[in-house]
C-alpha cells in the first residue's frame, strides 16, 4: 500500500462524550455531526449562534446540551473527542494542549497544526458512510469528490447497507461454512447493486440461503477467473472485471498489469506474480496452471489477471483446459485490448469505410521466440486491412520484409506504441520499411505493440498528443 497523508478511522460514539467549545456556525456544524453519531454534546461557550441554539432544541440523534460558560480542563475529563472553534491561534493552542493532558483527541476547525484528526467530507447512506480527505489542502475539492459520489450513489444503499447488519447474525446461525457465507454476501451485492431503490425483504435473505445451500459442494471447490486487466489504464477495467479483483482470495498475474490496476484488488487477497518476460526468467505454462488448478482445490476463488483481454494471446485456451481437465469451475471477463486502448488515445479508426474493411490481430514471434513460420503473409500485405502486431520488437524487421516481399506496400503507414494507454505511453510513426530501425533508436520501453495499414497517416496529430512522441 502506498503513504497515506491520514489514516481513515470510523469512531464508535454512541453514548460517549463530546465536548465542543465554540459557539459559531462551524462549532454548530460539528456539533450537528457529533449529535448523529449518538455521541452526547456538551457545547461550552459565551456566546451561542441562532444555528446551535436550534439544534440544541431538536438534535439529529444524541443530546446537545449548551453550558454558557468558556471552557475548562475539567470539562474536558472522560471526553470521547474535543472539537474546539477559535480565530486566535494561542486560543487554540491552549485548548489542543489541555485536551491532549487529558488524553482525548483534538480537533480545532480550519487550524490543522493543532488537529490530532479531521473531518472530511462526508457520503452519508448510513450504515453505509464515505469520509473523503485532502488531508486539509483542498476541503473544495474533497466537496466536489463528494459531490460525485452522491450522484453515483442510490439513497436505497442505505436500506441495503442496515439489511446487511440485521442479517449477519442470522446468517451466522444458518450453519454454513465460510466459503459459503462468502458466496451469500456476493449474491447479497450482486442484488444490492442491480436493485437499489427496492427495500430488501426477508424473502431476499432466504432466497440467498436457498441458493448458497443448493450449490452444495461446489461452493467449496473453489474456482478460477481469466480477468482481462486491460492495457494499463485502470479506467478501461469492466465493471465485472473490478466485482472479480475485490472478491478474490488469490490473484495471479503478468508482468503487464500496472500498479493502478491491482489497486483495485481486494486488500486481503494474496498477490502472485507469475509474469511471462519475453526473453527473459518467468514461470512456465505449466507451472501456472498447477499453481492455479491447486489453489482452486484448495477452495480458493483464483482470478488469473491478464494483460489486455485473456483470449488474446494470452494462453487462456490451455489455462481454461488445465481447469476443465481438474473439474474445476472456470469463467472469462473480457478486457479492452491493447489495441483499442491505443487507438482510442492516438484517435486511430481501426476500420475505415473506404481505407479498411479488414482488422486482423498477427502475433510477432513463435513459442521459440522467432518469427512464425505460419503467419498469412497474403493476408498482411493486403492494402484494405488494418494489421496490429502483438510482441513485435524482436522480429519486426523480419516481419516487415516478408510482408514487403510478398506485396505489402514499403510506405503503408505504421506506428509502435509502447506502454498503451499509461501516462508514460510513447510512440514511433514511420513507414512500415523504416518502422523497425526508428522503434530501435527509440528503444521504448515494453510492451510494444505495432499496426500497421492506412489509417495510421496521423503523424501530426499523434504529436499533439498529451504524451511522449519519439
Amino acid at each position: 500500500m502506498g503513504a497515506l497523508a491520514r489514516l481513515p478511522v470510523f469512531l464508535s460514539l454512541d453514548g460517549k462524550r463530546a465536548v465542543v467549545a465554540g459557539g459559531s456556525p462551524a462549532a454548530a456544524w460539528k456539533a450537528e455531526l457529533l449529535s448523529a453519531s449518538g455521541a452526547r454534546v456538551e457545547v461550552y461557550a459565551t456566546d451561542i449562534c441562532d444555528e446551535l441554539q436550534q439544534l440544541a432544541a431538536d438534535p439529529p440523534r444524541g443530546a446537545i446540551v449548551i453550558n454558557r460558560c468558556p471552557w475548562s480542563a475539567d470539562a474536558l475529563k472522560n471526553a470521547a473527542v474535543a472539537i474546539g472553534a477559535f480565530e486566535d491561534d494561542n486560543r487554540a493552542a491552549a485548548f489542543a494542549s489541555a485536551a491532549r493532558a487529558a488524553g482525548v483527541p483534538v480537533n480545532v476547525i480550519d487550524k490543522p497544526a493543532f488537529c490530532d484528526f479531521s473531518f472530511g467530507a462526508i457520503v452519508n447512506r448510513s450504515p453505509l458512510v464515505i469520509g473523503i480527505s485532502t488531508d486539509g489542502a483542498a476541503p473544495v475539492f474533497a466537496q466536489a469528490v463528494r459531490a460525485k459520489l452522491e450522484a453515483l450513489l442510490p439513497k436505497g444503499f442505505a436500506d441495503w447497507a442496515a439489511a446487511a447488519a440485521r442479517w449477519r447474525g442470522a446468517l451466522k446461525l444458518a450453519g454454513l461454512s465460510f466459503a459459503a457465507r462468502r458466496r451469500f454476501w456476493q449474491l447479497f451485492t450482486a442484488h444490492a447493486v442491480a436493485n437499489p431503490d427496492r427495500e430488501p425483504a426477508q424473502a431476499d435473505f432466504d432466497s440467498f440461503i436457498a441458493e448458497v445451500k443448493g450449490l452444495g459442494a461446489s461452493v467449496e471447490s473453489g474456482s478460477v477467473t481469466l480477468v482481462g486487466a486491460g492495457p494499463g489504464d485502470p479506467e478501461l477495467l469492466t465493471l465485472r472485471a473490478v466485482r472479480a479483483l475485490q472478491s478474490a482470495d488469490v490473484i495471479l498475474f503478468d508482468d503487464l498489469v500496472s500498479r493502478e490496476v491491482m489497486d483495485f484488488a481486494r486488500r486481503e487477497a494474496r498477490k502472485m506474480l507469475v509474469g511471462k518476460t519475453g526473453f527473459g526468467p518467468s514461470c512456465t505454462q505449466e507451472d501456472i496452471n498447477s499453481l492455479m488448478v491447486s489453489l482452486a482445490k484448495q477452495g480458493k476463488r483464483v482470478i488469473r489477471l491478464k494483460g489486455g483481454d485473456p483470449l488474446i494471446f494470452g494462453r487462456a485456451a490451455e489455462e481454461i483446459a488445465a481447469c476443465e481437465a481438474a473439474s474445476i469451475a472456470v469463467d472469462v471477463v473480457p478486457g479492452i485490448t491493447s489495441v483499442q486502448g491505443a487507438a482510442a488515445r492516438l484517435g486511430i479508426a481501426l476500420t475505415d469505410r473506404k481505407k479498411a474493411r479488414r482488422l486482423q490481430y498477427v502475433t510477432g514471434h513463435a513459442k521459440q521466440g522467432g518469427l512464425p513460420a505460419d503467419v498469412d503473409w497474403k493476408s498482411l500485405a493486403d492494402p484494405s486491412t488494418t494489421t496490429a502486431v502483438f510482441m513485435p520488437t524482436r522480429t519486426l524487421a523480419a516481419l516487415a520484409e516478408k510482408a514487403i516481399a510478398e506485396g505489402l506496400d514499403r510506405n503503408t503507414p505504421a506506428i509502435a506504441i509502447s506502454r498503451a494507454t499509461r501516462p508514460d505511453q510513447a510512440v514511433v510513426t514511420a513507414p512500415i520499411a523504416e518502422l523497425a530501425e526508428q522503434l530501435a533508436q527509440a528503444a521504448l520501453p515494453g510492451p510494444v505493440l505495432v499496426m500497421i495499414g492506412k489509417t495510421i497517416s496521423l503523424t501530426d496529430r499523434v504529436a499533439s498528443r498529451r504524451f511522449s512522441c519519439v
